[in-house]
């Protein structure tokens, strides 16, 4: 395979192209600072993620449609004859680790040091030659927005390592599933695939995890621009609480469902065994089990549709699809709020105006893992003013955040600006 390495004006919309330029010049001044020199140096991007539909399949080999947007972290990196790397992340302490050391260190979890390390012992693991170097990062992703800050940071290593020691041969599937392994074993936090898929392929892309090992991986090649459509991600500054436990509770029932016929996750089950079934399986494991494993069969239909009305370029079909995704996670899935906790429905909140807003037009819906966090939400640029008003009027200024879906992943960059 060729190397990915992309231009400028392929990875920002023009409208960005001055600013991005000034960006990676100030990250250039920041490694010169923190590092003292800067030699023969390359820059590097990953960009964050949103999740269109297959809210909570993919943890039982469902589908899922995702894309990457235009927020992103960039580093400017450089190879060094040493045994260590050490990458320094605009706003914090620098991170340092020995090549020689690639072992879990039980008090690293939770931290950016974890993920380099083993994003390093992944590649090493695999084959890949690994090497030292020097890196200055900064990130555009908002932090606690569901846009996969911490993956883009793990694939933006694996990025690096491949283009500096592989000669940009590793797939961006490969550095994908390194990174997964990373953020599961030696950060700590269990997760699936698509967040770390979506940000090192880029655009939208549909995975179908059948098979963990080998995803059926399929880039859409669609036009968001022409859509006449703004992406916006909506923070309604919901209580911080840790709902790690409500998150995983999801996956436990779904395979509670699966255990019932002796299978592993629900993927090997179809919708009428559970229609069929539906009476022993509610005695068993009650309502909420049942409803989830529900939604994860029409969500996975869902996926489909979506899918197949961006290939027909049918983007009323497409949101259609997207709401209906939001209604399934709210009524069935019901990861919008915390139920021992129903005095705080900021989530709620946030929909009901964006749909009183919208007024049947575009669509809205929970983004990504839910109970806390963020919505997702495609707006007609002619009502984009206002939405953002009422928003913003609601949460604080800064809350409503208007992104755009790239076609571009993970890649080696060039600082060059061409002519379009």
């Amino acid at each position: 395979m060729k190397p990915i390495v992309r231009d400028l004006n392929i990875i920002y919309p023009a409208e960005q192209l001055e600013r991005q330029i000034q960006r990676y010049r100030a990250a250039e001044v920041g490694f010169a600072e923190h590092f003292g020199t800067l030699g023969e140096h390359r820059f590097f991007r990953a960009p964050g993620q949103t999740e269109i539909c297959g809210n909570h399949t993919y943890h039982n080999n469902g589908k899922v449609l995702a894309a990457s947007v235009d927020l992103d972290t960039i580093a400017i990196a450089e190879p060094i004859d040493e045994d260590f790397i050490e990458i320094k992340s605009e706003g914090f302490p620098s991170d340092r680790i020995e090549l020689s050391d690639l072992e879990i260190h039980e008090d690293e979890k939770n931290s950016a040091a974890a993920l380099i390390r083993g994003v390093v012992r992944g590649f090493k693991k695999s084959g890949h030659k690994i090497g030292g170097f020097r890196a200055y990062t900064t990130s555009t992703i908002i932090e606690n927005g569901g846009l996969s800050r911490a993956a883009a940071f793990e694939v933006l290593v694996g990025t690096i390592l491949s283009h500096l020691y592989n000669g940009g041969q590793i797939s961006p599937v490969k550095v994908a599933q390194i990174a997964q392994t990373a953020e599961n074993t030696y950060f700590g936090r269990k997760c699936g695939m698509m967040s770390q898929l979506a940000c090192s392929v880029g655009g939208f892309v549909s995975v179908d995890f059948k098979d963990d090992d080998t995803p059926i991986i399929e880039g859409i090649p669609f036009d968001f621009a022409s859509c006449g459509h703004a992406l916006c991600i909506v923070d309604p500054k919901a209580e911080q609480k840790d709902m790690q436990s409500e998150i995983e509770q999801i996956d436990k029932e779904m395979r509670m469902v699966a255990e019932f016929f002796d299978c592993t996750t629900l993927r090997s089950l179809s919708l009428a065994d559970i229609t069929l079934n539906i009476g022993g399986l509610r005695f068993k494991l009650g309502d909420r089990a049942v409803l989830r494993a529900l939604h994860f069969f029409n969500e996975n239909e869902r996926v489909e549709r979506a899918v197949h009305a961006l290939k027909h370029k049918n983007f009323d079909d497409f949101l259609t699809a997207a709401r209906e995704s939001g209604e399934s996670s709210f009524k069935y899935l019901q990861n919008v709020y915390n139920s021992s906790d129903v005095r705080n429905q900021s989530i709620s909140v946030a929909l009901i105006l964006a749909e009183n807003t919208l007024h049947r037009k575009g669509a809205c819906k929970i983004h990504g893992a839910g109970f806390q966090g963020t919505i997702q939400a495609f707006v007609p640029m002619d009502m984009l003013k206002q939405f953002k008003m009422n928003t913003e009027r609601a949460f604080g200024v800064g809350t409503c955040h208007v992104l755009t879906i790239r076609p571009t992943g993970a890649c080696e960059v060039l600082m060059e600006k061409k002519e379009r």
